[in-house]
């Protein structure tokens, strides 16, 4: 049989050949051509010998399928045969044809039997260009639907079978096509990726990830919540002034923006129609996205884990980018470019990475630095805590300060001073880097991730804990409102915030580099500052998701302005890193730090505010009740009088409301998570003992190849004749072999173009 890895050249060639005799080509076509011919049988002499086999012979071999093949293949001999004719009367050899045209034949009829995901494998696996396996495909499967079409001998089940998965393969892949070709940002992210590495782009790929959780969450709350609310709403008699849209009060009050406005009522349009439970649909919808962003958080972790930790490829430093890197489809000129910048990029990141690696420190250095790094931890977790303690007392007394404050912007106060710690301190974490001198880019990033993720996770804190105890408590008429409000101010502040320091103080940084003190130059993309500001802001639209469900529409919006507006400003005020890293582990810890401490800190907020507050008497889908949660189990106790629905209520009370349930279940991921980690370790060093092996193997070759050369210099010294003759022997038997090569290949031309077009001769 012919390999898999010569299918394409053959076809290739066949075609080529049959297009040039249809077209009358010049005498240098041809010998192109022939060129082609004898370059195909160079890469056929390498397969073992194929005894040229007549039609004749493989009907009486093969059966009804083998026959069908044979249709198609004598195409193929027909074509071949004109061709070869026209070359002979020419006067041009061109030996080797009927070895390839069988080979081919041979090659397809193996093809036609498999199975699709077989075949799409088998084609997948040969060293060739997309277009050639394209082809390849295309001409396999216009053989395979003749042959379906001809067989009467299978069962309509089967054939039933056969079309669907052909239909669904075929629909996923134009599927796959369509969505890769409008994704978002692509050509934006690679350009990004090109100039300013891997480490830059994950943070443009983390801002792109929570845009799909944003967009999941809007669809899910509006077809949920928000459209039965529509079919019983009033009209809203307030006057919008255009300061709502800052303060977030007012007009918005009365709208589907926030809690207090959704009814506590069964809709139902006409006696006959069908009911809608508005409390089960409210508290089922937030819980159906709080348990999917959950689930996908697993998930991604999990992906990228496996991906940037276990998988052995992480390990190989990249090397294969130096030998199979370039992808041949790429044709347009800024295409090209583009990739090789990406390309360069990242080898250049790999190399830095391994010298970084291979440095050492003598052990006043060592002492020096981690002297530097415990003052910088005191000095920052110092920081955090008086900017705690300042949110608090400011917190405490911020319900007294709006009673006496009638001003509208007096609500203003409390974001205002939030969104100034978050943008300032960060800022003066990033200043520590000037002491303590990471030599792995990666390492300082991670530092300054975890400080700035105990100073903003800190802050949410006290400010949950002002809402449910303060706010909650207060007696006011609506407090479920008034913390949406809240939330919706300080994600809209910081909202601001980000773009003023991206558009004014990111170009101040810029001016002050380049025309005041120059020593500093442009600055560097501070990836840590940025991440952090992205978990901030999710982490309050997951907890005001609750109290205000249009939060999701609101985040989609500033995220897809603020990824234009930080790569402009990325592109005018930053220069690339000047150490390079590879990032490719980044995604993993984002990632990590929003599932934990921020997505757990959501939910134990949320818990506390459906099994322990009571919800306000005028206002909202829970009003009357005396906890959140009564509704779930007023709705439980209604089922278990139905014996049709008894399966909902025993999952609810032994699964969803059984603490050992989720004992069991956190066992079980943590077991899971352990396990992970100790395969991670084991490819750590069977990885590192197979790296030794392959030097030490090295290292005997070269011995071995000393020995030898050291030998051939005492004989040629010992007896310089033989030497000579022995040469000449060698001469000899290299031209007699190439002689019968030759007549034997003209030989089997010959005879391959007499049984192919006897009328000829």
């Amino acid at each position: 049989m012919l390999s898999d890895d010569h299918v394409n050249e053959i076809i290739i060639e066949v075609e080529n050949v049959s297009s040039g005799v249809q077209s009358h080509p010049s005498s240098n076509q041809i010998f192109q051509e022939k060129g082609l011919l004898d370059s195909s049988i160079n890469m056929v002499s390498s397969v073992s010998d194929i005894d040229v086999v007549d039609s004749q012979t493989v009907s009486k071999r093969n059966d009804q399928k083998g026959n069908q093949v044979l249709q198609f293949s004598t195409s193929l001999n027909e074509s071949m045969s004109q061709t070869l004719h026209s070359l002979e009367c020419m006067g041009i050899d061109t030996p080797g044809s009927s070895r390839e045209t069988v080979q081919g034949q041979k090659l397809i009829a193996s093809l036609i039997p498999m199975t699709s995901r077989d075949r799409i494998k088998a084609i997948r696996n040969q060293p060739r260009t997309m277009e050639e396996k394209r082809n390849l495909r295309k001409i396999v499967d216009k053989e395979k639907s003749k042959q379906t079409h001809r067989i009467l001998q299978l069962n309509c089940c089967v054939q039933c079978l056969n079309s669907i998965s052909w239909a669904y393969r075929r629909s996923k892949n134009s599927l796959s096509e369509i969505l890769n070709s409008i994704s978002l940002w692509q050509k934006t992210l690679k350009i990004i990726g090109g100039k300013f590495g891997t480490s830059v782009l994950s943070y443009f790929n983390f801002l792109k990830w929570l845009l799909k959780f944003n967009i999941f969450s809007f669809i899910v709350n509006f077809s949920f919540i928000i459209i039965p609310q529509f079919t019983v709403a009033e009209k809203n008699t307030l006057q919008f002034t255009g300061l709502e849209l800052f303060t977030g009060v007012g007009y918005f009050r009365d709208t589907v923006m926030y809690y207090g406005f959704y009814t506590n009522s069964t809709i139902q349009h006409g006696n006959s129609g069908a009911s809608y439970n508005m409390q089960l649909a409210y508290i089922f919808t937030i819980g159906a996205c709080l348990t999917t962003c959950f689930f996908s958080l697993l998930f991604s972790m999990a992906k990228y884990f496996r991906d940037n930790f276990i998988n052995p490829h992480i390990y190989s430093g990249g090397i294969t980018k130096l030998i199979f890197c370039w992808d041949f489809t790429v044709t347009h000129e800024k295409a090209v470019k583009l990739k090789q910048k990406n390309l360069s990029t990242e080898i250049r990141e790999n190399l830095s990475e391994l010298r970084q690696e291979n440095a050492k420190l003598t052990f006043n250095q060592q002492l020096t630095r981690f002297s530097a790094y415990v003052m910088a931890w005191v000095v920052s977790t110092g920081v955090a805590v008086a900017c705690c303690a300042a949110v608090y007392y400011l917190a405490e007394y911020n319900l007294e300060f709006l009673k006496t404050h009638s001003n509208p912007g007096a609500v203003l106060l409390l974001p205002f001073v939030v969104s100034c710690i978050n943008l300032a301190v960060p800022c003066i974490y990033s200043m520590f880097r000037l002491v303590e001198r990471y030599e792995m880019p990666r390492h300082e990033v991670y530092i300054l991730l975890i400080r700035n993720i105990f100073l903003k996770i800190s802050v949410i804190g006290i400010l949950c804990y002002y809402w449910l105890n303060n706010v909650a408590l207060s007696g006011e008429e609506c407090w479920e409102t008034l913390i949406g409000q809240d939330i919706y101010r300080l994600l809209l502040m910081d909202f601001v915030f980000s773009l003023a320091d991206s558009f004014l103080g990111e170009f101040l940084r810029r001016i002050i580099g380049m025309q005041l003190i120059t020593s500093l130059g442009l600055p560097e993309f501070d990836i840590a500052r940025n991440v952090l500001e992205l978990i901030y802001a999710q982490t309050l639209v997951w907890i005001g998701i609750f109290f205000c469900p249009l939060l999701p529409l609101i985040q989609m919006i500033m995220l897809f302005i603020m990824f234009y507006a930080k790569n402009i400003s990325l592109m005018m005020n930053f220069q690339p890193p000047s150490k390079a890293w590879r990032a490719s582990q980044m995604m993993t810890f984002f990632i990590l730090l929003l599932f934990f401490p921020s997505f757990t800190g959501v939910l134990c907020t949320l818990a506390i505010t459906i099994w322990r507050l009571k919800p306000s008497a005028d206002c909202g889908p829970f009003r009357g009740l005396p906890f959140f949660i009564h509704s779930i189990y007023s709705w439980i106790d209604t089922l278990s009088t139905r014996p049709g629905y008894l399966w909902v209520v025993w999952i609810y009370r032994n699964l969803i409301g059984s603490v050992h349930f989720f004992f069991i279940l956190t066992l079980i991921v943590l077991i899971i998570t352990y396990l992970y980690w100790q395969i991670t370790e084991g490819r750590k060093i069977m990885i590192r003992l197979l790296h030794e092996q392959i030097i030490n193997e090295g290292k005997d070759k070269m011995f071995l190849i000393e020995k030898l050369i050291k030998l051939q210099d005492m004989e040629k010294k010992a007896n310089p004749s033989s030497l000579v003759l022995e040469r000449r022997e060698v001469e000899q038997q290299d031209a007699l072999h190439l002689g019968e090569r030759d007549g034997s290949l003209d030989l089997r031309f010959r005879r391959s173009v007499q049984e192919g077009n006897p009328r000829a001769w």
